[in-house]
């Protein structure tokens, strides 16, 4: 990456301020370019807080240290499209990104472990602290995204707690039958078995698919449905229990990475503690108001029974161990990540609609 350095000193002006013993000034100050990438625009929180939360807080880290950063923001597919973001900092087309990982199930099934555990917890913050247990402890869980030439810095974000939204009212799994509903990535294996046709899809798309008849609902989170309107187009809004998910987090081009002084890369992992922070809390702020938008009266609300929500986990094919099974074959710790992750929600006191561990 092409560093603009200030000298403040010219060779000559050196020279002659060694002759004449005189003190020194301070380190030249050093400014270094990096563009930040995210395929979705900045309504969505995991973008928003790129500006609010991790721009600033390197930035704070930096002071006084002899370097700042020229900020290059290229959101909502200017640089790379949802999903390819991983590519282009693997190509150095950024340095740093918000990868939605939720996006890759093939590239990084570790980090996928939650969305083949659905009925998890609702809260998305045991969901992260959870998935910090697994990086700090199971190495693969880091070293995996080395295979694209990417360092994981923190940062992790979850999307809350997953719902259904359709544009027909539903209150058990039978009502499902024959209506395409569209999921992102691994989560279309949550409709297996419950006569649903799931089909893949994602945020930007959602909208004008319904409002189209692509398909009939979607499986959404209520703070990024609220912002999209999808209740214009699908005002049903049945609270299924899916969990909240671990969707991405922040990752820098390894190579750059490397090669940038070590007060840069603390600060660069500080500002995604920051943003962690800043991310989890604005949401958890955000979600009761976002169901009042999305489902204003009890019409078009429905909380799916206790049994209701253990009968549809129950329906489900073994998602866990399939993939835990199918990762393993590749040569990485699935089915140890898979026990691991639940252990520590159950730890944690989590309510499990099923125990999808292998132990």
């Amino acid at each position: 990456m092409t560093l603009t350095i200030r000298r403040l000193l010219t060779g000559t002006a050196l020279a002659t301020a060694l002759s004449a013993g005189l003190a020194l000034p301070a380190m030249a100050d050093e400014t270094i370019d990096i563009t930040i990438v995210n395929g979705h625009p900045p309504i969505f929180l995991w973008v928003k807080h790129l500006t609010e939360s991790f721009i600033p807080a390197v930035d704070a880290a930096l002071e006084g240290s002899g370097y700042s950063i020229n900020w290059t923001e290229a959101y909502g597919g200017t640089l790379a499209g949802v999903g390819g973001e991983l590519e282009a900092i693997e190509n150095g087309l950024a340095e740093i990104g918000s990868v939605p990982t939720v996006f890759m199930p093939n590239q990084l099934p570790l980090q996928n472990v939650t969305y083949n555990t659905p009925f998890g917890p609702s809260s998305a913050q045991m969901v992260m602290s959870a998935m910090e247990v697994l990086y700090d402890t199971i190495p693969a869980m880091g070293e995996s995204w080395h295979t694209y030439d990417t360092e994981y810095l923190g940062g992790g974000f979850a999307l809350d707690n997953y719902i259904l939204m359709t544009n027909f009212p539903v209150t058990s799994i039978d009502d499902l039958a024959g209506h395409r509903i569209a999921a992102p990535g691994p989560a279309v294996n949550w409709l297996e078995g419950t006569g649903a046709v799931g089909v893949a899809g994602n945020l930007t798309t959602y909208y004008n698919d319904l409002q189209t008849g692509v398909f009939d609902g979607v499986i959404v989170f209520a703070t990024a449905a609220a912002p999209a309107r999808l209740q214009e187009v699908a005002p049903y809004v049945t609270v299924t229990d899916f969990g909240a998910q671990s969707a991405g987090g922040i990752v820098a081009n390894q190579t750059w990475f490397a090669d940038q002084p070590e007060v840069v890369q603390n600060a660069l992992r500080a500002g995604a503690a920051a943003y962690q922070a800043g991310y989890l809390e604005e949401q958890s702020a955000r979600v009761t108001a976002a169901m009042a938008a999305i489902a204003p009266d009890a019409e078009h609300l429905h909380t799916l029974a206790p049994e209701e929500r253990a009968r549809w986990a129950a329906a489900l094919p073994d998602v866990a161990g399939t993939w835990a099974a199918a990762t393993d074959a590749a040569g990485l710790p699935a089915t140890e990540v898979l026990n691991a992750y639940v252990a520590t929600l159950q730890a944690a006191g989590a309510d499990l609609g099923r125990d999808w561990s292998m132990r």
